[in-house]
Order: structure tokens, then sequence, then C-alpha cells
């Protein structure tokens, strides 16, 4: 498509899917029309703006001036790399989803289709003009309206109360983010003529410290909405309560709208970062990681760990973030390239990955109607499309080569392993304690993703009726497929992928890498340090699979016999007998303890039906949210002591503030 129609197509698929959403409206009660006539449609729109976003990586930016917005100062957008590259990851993740919630969404979803049809694609049309936004009146409003679908959108079984606390929760972190968004563009402005614009922002030289005050409160309001812990308490209750493709899509895609913000204010607005703002996005993506992925060890709701998954690969995602901000700091933009290469290779392999394992658990929650793990198991047998494509997914978010997630976490250590070379002596004390929290969270990762994929699919049935379920219809299948086919394209052609980031790299901090090898090895800065070549990898393993089949059928063949399994001396074995998730999360449960705050429910001897409880809670939602709203509503109660309900009472008050203020001026 020719160069300077690339924005006009995207805002035309932006208002494509608003009037798809009100299209909706035609027959509101259809889940005919709503899912195999509008969702296709969605994720037609989605192919072509991942289409506009992979060739934006590649043409000069460009700008459009819309005849809307405020008086005298109109809405303007802008296509650039970083937009584009965010462009494409939308795009390229929604249409999986879109074509999976063709065939997924039906009756019974608590909203109705044609109104749950607007909301989801609102919800796409508000995230692609947050990405095109080139100011900050545009930008708000875009993000507004983001956060208002999506949580339409996880409250859609809004009769349920528990969904609507969840609902509720969501909201509130969304408002509190974006007041701090307001104020870090506020003080980006400095009373600058046009100060709305990106443009005159980025021409704006503020001081050190609004500089700094400016990119911590953008860090508040972004980490807000991409779950960054502390602030982190929404996510693990609104995924559970929304359907499993709106899940995916916020995990998945409007997650890294929050990562596309700070990347656009902390290296394009403010332009000149300093070294020390990555320390603190370093020690907070670090705990972010492990936090996450140890609360997802001891979950027992699938998609309550995918959650907590969600919260470590955003930790992953900070901690590259603060590396490339101290790497381009203290003047190395090479490995700061190296550091942001990482960053953004890890959040398009997330969207692919989460995406793809947030749908298949919705495709076992509408065959089974079972969301608990202790209640799964043996579902290869009845549903071995889910299953294999949920398999790619674990394998890919294990961080296991030659899929797609371990390319950037072997960046983000190659990031690490050059960290020696920084001019801060300090560094050299506490980034090999960063490297191995680093590893650590990735090897628990894998420890969690054993206990998602064999709990769910392997081992026998732990209920009767499991026997019943079955695999989901071909246009589920056809998402499912999409978003595995990513994981392992992204897996096997890193350097293609990493050409398409170099221009992320140069728009950023003018530097790409160094050099990235060919189509064969990934070579990020030296062929001396460090290379890798996933093919080579997959034709090794291959072939080690092959010989090891051809070598048993050779020298087994025709002496096999069948038997029953060795029942470890107790014939009466029952699937009860199993290894549940309480079992598997027990050892690192004991080994973390301080990290949780559990509460043990232990059987009374007399107890009919005695049963064994563990609840393991968040400490941040007890130590620090709880007494913050407590707090809150101490003041409300002080306050609400000043509304008498007395016309006398105001008055007075008004006679008071008018007294102040004439000392004050008469001063």
């Amino acid at each position: 498509m020719p160069d300077a129609l690339l924005l006009p197509i995207a805002l035309g698929v932006a208002a494509a899917w608003v009037l798809m959403g009100l299209a909706g409206f035609v027959h509101p009660r259809s889940v005919r029309w709503v899912a195999r006539v509008i969702f296709p449609l969605g994720a037609l729109g989605s192919v072509v703006i991942a289409l506009v976003g992979l060739q934006g990586l590649f043409v000069p930016p460009q700008h459009l001036v819309l005849p809307v917005g405020l008086p005298g100062l109109p809405m303007r957008l802008r296509l650039d790399a970083l937009s584009g590259f965010f462009l494409l990851l939308l795009g390229a993740a929604s249409a999986g989803i879109s074509i999976f919630s063709a065939g997924y969404f039906r009756e019974g979803e608590g909203t109705a289709p044609g109104l749950l049809g607007m909301q989801y694609h609102m919800f796409l049309a508000a995230m692609s003009m947050v990405l095109l936004a080139a100011d900050a009146y545009g930008f708000m409003l875009a993000w507004e309206v983001m956060a208002m679908a999506s949580y339409f959108l996880v409250v859609s079984q809004h009769r349920i109360a528990d969904i609507r606390s969840a609902g509720y929760l969501y909201l509130l972190l969304a408002h509190l983010g974006a007041i701090a968004l307001l104020l870090c563009f506020g003080v980006m402005m400095q009373g600058h003529v046009g100060g709305l614009t990106f443009a005159a922002m980025r021409a704006a030289h503020l001081s050190p410290l609004w500089a700094s005050v400016a990119f911590f409160l953008a860090v508040i309001g972004f980490g807000a909405k991409a779950g960054l812990v502390p602030l982190h308490i929404w996510l693990p209750e609104a995924h559970p309560a929304a359907p499993s493709p709106v899940s995916a899509l916020m995990s998945g895609v409007m997650l890294k709208t929050a990562i596309y913000g700070l990347l656009r204010v902390s290296f394009d607005l403010l332009h000149a970062p300093l070294w020390w703002w990555g320390v603190p996005l370093l020690a907070l993506g670090l705990f972010g990681a492990l936090f996450g992925v140890l609360f997802a060890t001891v979950q027992t709701d699938m998609k309550r760990l995918l959650a907590y998954s969600s919260i470590e690969n955003i930790g992953i995602a900070f901690t590259a973030l603060g590396l490339a901000l101290v790497f381009r700091g203290v003047g190395m933009p090479v490995l700061a390239a190296l550091a942001l290469a990482a960053l953004l290779y890890h959040v398009l392999n997330h969207a692919f990955f989460k995406s793809l394992l947030f749908l298949t658990t919705g495709a076992v929650l509408h065959a089974t109607h079972e969301r608990s793990l202790g209640h799964l198991g043996g579902l290869l047998r009845q549903m071995p499309w889910v299953g294999w494509t949920a398999l790619i997914g674990t394998l890919a978010i294990a961080g296991l080569p030659p899929l797609n997630g371990f390319v950037a976490e072997w960046l983000l250590l190659q990031a690490f392993l050059a960290t020696p070379q920084i001019p801060q002596p300090f560094f050299n004390l506490i980034i090999p304690l960063g490297a191995a929290v680093l590893v650590l969270a990735a090897a628990l990762a894998g420890y969690v993703m054993v206990k998602f994929y064999g709990v769910i699919f392997l081992g026998r049935a732990r209920e009767a009726q499991l026997a019943a379920s079955h695999d989901p219809g071909w246009l589920e299948r056809a998402g499912l497929v999409w978003l595995a086919a990513g994981c392992v394209l992204l897996g096997l052609l890193p350097s293609t992928v990493l050409r398409a980031i170099d221009a992320v790299n140069q728009l950023l901090i003018a530097q790409p890498l160094a050099q990235t090898g060919n189509w064969l090895w990934l070579v990020p800065l030296s062929a001396q340090r460090a290379a890798y070549s996933p093919i080579a990898v997959l034709a090794v393993g291959l072939l080690v699979v092959g010989l090891t089949v051809f070598a048993t059928h050779r020298l087994y063949h025709g002496r096999s016999r069948r038997a029953p399994a060795w029942d470890c001396g107790a014939p009466n074995l029952t699937a009860r007998m199993q290894d549940t998730a309480e079992g598997f999360g027990q050892p690192i449960r004991r080994i973390f303890d301080p990290f949780f705050q559990t509460h043990v429910e232990l059987p009374r001897p007399d107890d009919a039906a005695p049963r064994y409880r563990v609840r393991v809670a968040d400490r941040f939602w007890s130590q620090v949210y709880l007494p913050l709203a407590a707090a809150v509503l101490w003041l409300a109660r002080q306050a609400g002591r000043l509304q008498q309900g007395k016309i006398s009472i105001y008055l007075l008050y008004s006679f008071i503030t008018l007294l102040v203020l004439l000392m004050v001026v008469t001063r």
C-alpha cells in the first residue's frame, strides 16, 4: 500500500471497528449475526492494521491532523516505527482472538451479543487510537475509552457480585493511573504554546528535576495499567472475571499499550533519560517477575494462574526497560539497543503465547464448565486440538527453544552479562543478584507451566463428566492455530524479527543492534560473545527424536507386549491419587512462605465431611490497600461533617473563605 495512505488506512480500520460494533445493534440478540459476521469482519480489520504497522516500521513518520478536537487545537495522529510495531502486535494478536471469538461467544455470556460486540470492537478501536495519538488530548481520550470498554467487557457476567467487585477494582486503578498520566502531561507541557501536542513536548527541554517528576508519574500511570507490582492488585481479579477472549485481549494486547506509553514518554518525549531512572524500574521489574511467578505456582484456578503469570512477564518487560534506560543514560547505545530489542521481542512474544493460553482455557471452560484445576485432568484424549496448541503455548511461555519465549529471555540475559561495562561501580555488586533473580523466575515459570499443562491435559480425568468434553468448532481451532503458528514463527526467525525491531531502536536511541546474523544464526552483538540458531536446535531435536524412535522400533519390534502399567503395589488406583495442583505448589509455598499470606482450614475430629483447605492471599491487599481504603473512608467521614444541611453553615464557610482570601491579598 502507498506510504501516504498508511495513516488514513489505520484510521479507517479504527472507524470500521466502531461501525462494526454499532452494526451489532441491527440484531442485538442474534448470536449468529454478531459472532459469524461482525467478529470475522473485525478479524479482517486486525489483519489490515497489522500490515499497516509492519509497513510503518520501514517508512518515515506519517502525520495526520483531524478536524476534531479542542477549539483551536485539532486532534493529531502520527505513525512512526514505535506505533507501527505496536500496531503490528495489536493486529496480529487480535486477529486470532477475534476468529476464536466468532466461535466462542454464545447465548448466556451475560451481556447481550450485540452489546458485547460493540464493547469488544470499541476496545480494539480505542487501543489503536492510543497508539496513533500525537497529542495529550487525543491520547487521554482514547485511553479512557479503552478503560471503559474493557471495564464493561470484564463485567459481562454482571449479575455475579464477585465479578462486579473485580470490575470496580479494575476501574478504580485505571482511573488512578489516568490521573497520574494527566499530571505527567501537565508537567511536560510547562506553559509552552501548543504544549498539548507531542511535538511541543518533544521540543521542550525540562530540567532534570521536572523531567524526573514527569517520568515517575508516567511509571505510576502506565504501571497501573500494565499490572506492575505493587499496582497489580486488579489484574488477578479482572482476568478470571472476564470472558476468556477478553482476558486474552487484555493480557495479550492492552497491557502492551502501557509499555508503549512508557517508551513514548521516556525515550521519545523526554528524549534524554537519566541513567538512574532505570534503577527503580529494574528493581520493580525483578521483584514483580519473582512475585508473579511465585503466586502462579500456588494457584488452583487456571485463569488466575495465567493472570499471575502475566504479572511475571510484565516484570520481565520492565526489567528490560530499566536496563535499556541505564545503558542509554550512561552512553552505551549498543547495549541499550540490545536491552530494548529484548523488551520489544518479549512483549510481542507475550501477545501470542499468553493470548493462546487464555483462549485454550476458554475452550476448556466451555467444554467442561470447570475452571478449578482440581476438577480437571486427562483432557488431551477428548480435546486433542486444544491440547497440542496449548502445548505450544506452554513450551513458549516456559522459554524453551526453539519457540519464541526463549529468544527474548536469551537476549535479556546477554544484556545482563554486559552490565560490568557500566561505569557505575555499585552495578557490579547488584547486577549478579538481578541476573540470578531473572534466571530463578524463568525456571519457576517452567515449573508453573508443567503444573498448568500436566494437571489439565495429562493423567486421568478427575471428574466423570469430563468424558463428555470435546474440541471446539473450526473457528475456535483456527484462532488457536493462528496464535500457535505465531509462537513457532517468532521462535524460528529471530533475526528477521530483530531487523524489524531495529527500526524502533533507530527511532528511540538512534542506534540499531551491531549485527543480527542471517536467517540461520542470531548474533546480537558479536559471534565471539554469543550466537544462537533455532533452526539448528530444531533440527537436532528432531534428529534425536527420530533416531530414538527408529532405534526403539528396530530393537523391540516383534518382541513387545502390552501389559497394565505398574501399580506400585496399590492395585486400586483412582484419579484422586494423582498429584493435584495444590501438591505441585506446596514445595514452593513452603520455601517462599514469607511471600504469601496463608490461611489454613483444618478439619475438626467431629466433622461429618472433613475438609482440608489452604487459601493463599496477597499481602499487598491486606497490608497496603485495605489500610489505605480505611484511611480514605475516615477522611471522607471527616469531610462529611462539613455537610450539615443548613444554609447558614454554608454561608459561614463562604464568609470565612472570603476573609482568608482578603488577608492573603492584602499581604
